[in-house]
C-alpha cells in the first residue's frame, strides 16, 4: 500500500525561483518607498496654503485633441502609466502559472483561495456598512486589492528576515489579487462598450500575440501594443485592461539558444521605470485629499469611509487568513515546521494595505474629485495605515525566530553560491 506523503504549505521552493523572487521583492520594495514618498508629498501639498496649485496641476489637460487623448494629468497617470504597471502584473502572472508557485495545482490552491476569499469578504463587509448607514454600494470593490509595492515596502521594514516562502506567498497573493481586480474593473466599472473599438483592440492583441510567436519585430510589437491600448481606451473598458492582456501574451520561457526569456528581459527593463515613475506618479495625483478647512468629521462618519476601512482591515485579514486555513484543513496539509500560524496571520494583516488599485476603483466608482472619492481616499489611507501598524505588532513578535530561520537558510558551507538548504536531497516517498 502506498502511503501518501504529508503536504507542507509555505515550504521553500527551488533556488532559481527563490533568487528571482528575492530580486523582484527588492525592486518592489524600492518602488513602495517611492510610492509612499509621493503619496505623502501629495497629502502635504493638498493640505498646505498652496493646495489650489496642487488641484490645478493634477486637473491640467495635455495631449492632442483627437481619439480622446486630451486628458488631465491625473487621467494620464491612471489610464496611461498604470497600464505599464498592469502589463508587468500580467507578465508576472504568466510567469507564476508557467514557472512559479501557480504551476503546481496543489501549491497554487492556497494563494488562489486566499486571494479569492480576500476579495469576497471585504466586498461583503463594505456592502454591509453601506446598508447599515445608507451609503453608496458602487464602491464595493474598493477594499478588495492588496498593493504589492506598498505592502512589500512595509514588510522590508518590519520583517526583513521573514521566511522566503511567506514572502513569495504575499507576492503571489497580490498578483492574483491584481488579476481579479482588473477583471472586476472590466466587468463592473465599464459603463458602455464600443463594439468597433473593442474589435480593433482584439485584432491588435491577436497581431501582438502572433508577432511574439514569430520574428518578434520590436517596432511592430510597439505599434501593435499602442494600438491595443488606444483601442481599449476608446472602447469604454478601462485602458489598464490592455496592459494585463498584453503582458499575458509575452513568452516567459526561453527559446532555444536564449539564456533568458523575452518576458524576463522586458521585465528587467520596464520594472524600474514602473517602480520609479508610473506608480509614484499615479499615487501623487490620486492621494492628494484635502482634510483641512472642515469636513473631516463628516468624512470619518461617512459609511463609504467606514466601509473601506472595515473592508481593508477586517475583510482582507479574515478573508486571507480564513481562506488559507480552510484550504490547509480541507487538503489535510500541514504548516511547514519553521513557521507558525501567527506568521500567516501577520501576513494576512499586511494584505490589508491597499493603495494603487483601490484608488483607481474609487475614481471609477464615484468620479475623480467628487466628495465621495475624497472620502474613499481618506478611508484607503487610514485603513492601510491601521493594517500596516497591526501587521507590525504581530510580525515583530516573531522577529528573533525570523532571524534564526534566515541565518539557517543563508548558510553556504560549500561556498558554491547556493544556500545549503536548497541542495538537500528530498525525502523518499514512503511505501
Amino acid at each position: 500500500m502506498t502511503i501518501r506523503p504529508i503536504t507542507r504549505v509555505f515550504s521553500r521552493g527551488d533556488w532559481p525561483e527563490a533568487r528571482r523572487v528575492a530580486a523582484l521583492l527588492r525592486q518592489e520594495t524600492v518602488g513602495g518607498a517611492l510610492l509612499l514618498i509621493a503619496a505623502l508629498a501629495a497629502l502635504v501639498w493638498a493640505n498646505s496654503p498652496w493646495r489650489d496649485g496642487y488641484h490645478q496641476l493634477v486637473a491640467s489637460e495635455i495631449g492632442p485633441d483627437v481619439l480622446h487623448l486630451r486628458l488631465s494629468l491625473a487621467h494620464w497617470t491612471s489610464d496611461g502609466l498604470l497600464a505599464i504597471f498592469f502589463f508587468l502584473a500580467g507578465l508576472e502572472l504568466k510567469h507564476e502559472f508557467t514557472h512559479g508557485a501557480l504551476r503546481d495545482p496543489g501549491k497554487a490552491a492556497v494563494p488562489i483561495v486566499a486571494a479569492c476569499c480576500g476579495v469576497a469578504l471585504p466586498a461583503v463587509l463594505y456592502a454591509a456598512c453601506q446598508r447599515l448607514g445608507a451609503g453608496a454600494l458602487e464602491g464595493w470593490a474598493i477594499p478588495t486589492a492588496t498593493d504589492i509595492a506598498f505592502a512589500l515596502a512595509v514588510l522590508a521594514v518590519i520583517g526583513a528576515h521573514l521566511p522566503s516562502a511567506l514572502r513569495s506567498f504575499l507576492l503571489t497573493l497580490a498578483v492574483v489579487d491584481d488579476l481579479i481586480a482588473i477583471t472586476i474593473i472590466a466587468l463592473f466599472y465599464t459603463s458602455s462598450i464600443s463594439p468597433i473599438w473593442l474589435a480593433v483592440a482584439l485584432l491588435a492583441l491577436a497581431g501582438f500575440g502572433l508577432t511574439m510567436r514569430g520574428n518578434r519585430n520590436l517596432p511592430v510589437l510597439l505599434v501593435l501594443g499602442l494600438i491595443a491600448w488606444l483601442a481599449v481606451l476608446n472602447s469604454g473598458v478601462h485602458a489598464t485592461v490592455a496592459g494585463v492582456a498584453l503582458g499575458l501574451l509575452v513568452p516567459v520561457t526561453p527559446r532555444g539558444g536564449e539564456h533568458r526569456s523575452l518576458g524576463g528581459r522586458i521585465d528587467s527593463r520596464l520594472r524600474p521605470f514602473s517602480a520609479a515613475l508610473c506608480v509614484p506618479a499615479f499615487a501623487f495625483c490620486a492621494a492628494g485629499v484635502t482634510v483641512v478647512g472642515g469636513g473631516l468629521g463628516d468624512a470619518l462618519s461617512d459609511p463609504i469611509t467606514i466601509g473601506v476601512v472595515v473592508g481593508l482591515v477586517l475583510g482582507k485579514t479574515i478573508g486571507v487568513f480564513g481562506g488559507t486555513a480552510l484550504t490547509v484543513r480541507l487538503t489535510r496539509a500541514e504548516l511547514d515546521d519553521e513557521l507558525a500560524w501567527s506568521d500567516v496571520f501577520g501576513l494576512s494583516l499586511l494584505a490589508g494595505v491597499g493603495f494603487t488599485v483601490s484608488l483607481l476603483i474609487g475614481e471609477l466608482a464615484f468620479g475623480d474629485g467628487s466628495l465621495a472619492d475624497e472620502h474613499v481616499k481618506l478611508g484607503i489611507l487610514g485603513g492601510s495605515l491601521v493594517a500596516a501598524l497591526l501587521a507590525t505588532v504581530v510580525l515583530r513578535m516573531r522577529n528573533a525566530t525570523y532571524r534564526r530561520i534566515h541565518a539557517e537558510e543563508s548558510r553556504d558551507d560549500d561556498g558554491d553560491g547556493v544556500p545549503d538548504c536548497y541542495q538537500q536531497t528530498p525525502p523518499v516517498e514512503p511505501r
